[in-house]
């Protein structure tokens, strides 16, 4: 299913139905978006800033995609455990589609965290350069960004527990580990240029 054309109200009524999709994993990935569109606003009501625009206009529409593949990765691991299993041909087909399965849904959430960071980075420009009349708004795109790299990052591991392939594991761990570092020091950086601005 797509959530792309979703109202707000039809989402949220599906995050809180129960159901295993959409999950925590298409939420960080809605929050990342909205980071990206409110670095957008912001920085279209500034002027000069026309790169940025873009490039925030891209992720948002990046992210927003993202909340589907999420959802889409995390169904075809749910299919590859309903694949049969009772011929050994058949068990290793099963267990084949159960780790591609689970390396799709590492991959989303990996690049939730990969995009969330880029609009960190952009946050924190558009805290330095951008109107001081709408200087909350960028604080507010900098904690959700935040918000969806640590919350993409959190589906990286859960999923990570159960692929075997020992060096898959090593280089994606890696690789969130190292988003996240820099994604608190960029969330800090923004966030401190919005309070000094405040006061």
């Amino acid at each position: 299913m797509s959530y792309r054309g979703t109202t707000v109200a039809r989402f949220l009524e599906e995050l809180s139905s129960g159901a295993a999709t959409p999950g925590g994993g298409c939420a960080a990935a809605l929050s990342g978006a909205l980071a990206a569109g409110l670095v957008a606003m912001v920085a279209r009501n500034t002027g000069g800033l026309d790169e940025i625009v873009a490039e925030a206009d891209g992720l948002r529409c990046e992210l927003e995609e993202l909340v589907d593949a999420d959802a889409a990765a995390f169904g075809a691991v749910m299919a590859a455990f309903r694949l049969p299993k009772e011929t050994v041909e058949q068990k290793t087909e099963r267990s084949a589609a159960i780790q591609a399965g689970y390396k799709a849904a590492v991959e989303a959430p990996l690049l939730v965290c990969r995009r969330a960071l880029r609009v960190l980075e952009l946050a924190g420009s558009v805290a330095e350069l951008g109107n001081p009349n709408a200087i909350s708004d960028v604080g507010v795109a900098a904690l959700l960004a935040a918000s969806a790299l640590e919350g993409a990052a959190l589906n990286v591991e859960i999923n990570l527990g159960s692929i075997k392939d020992e060096i898959y594991r090593a280089e994606a761990g890696s690789a969130v580990q190292s988003a996240r570092d820099e994604g608190g020091k960029l969330r800090d950086a923004a966030l401190e240029r919005v309070v000094e601005a405040l006061r």
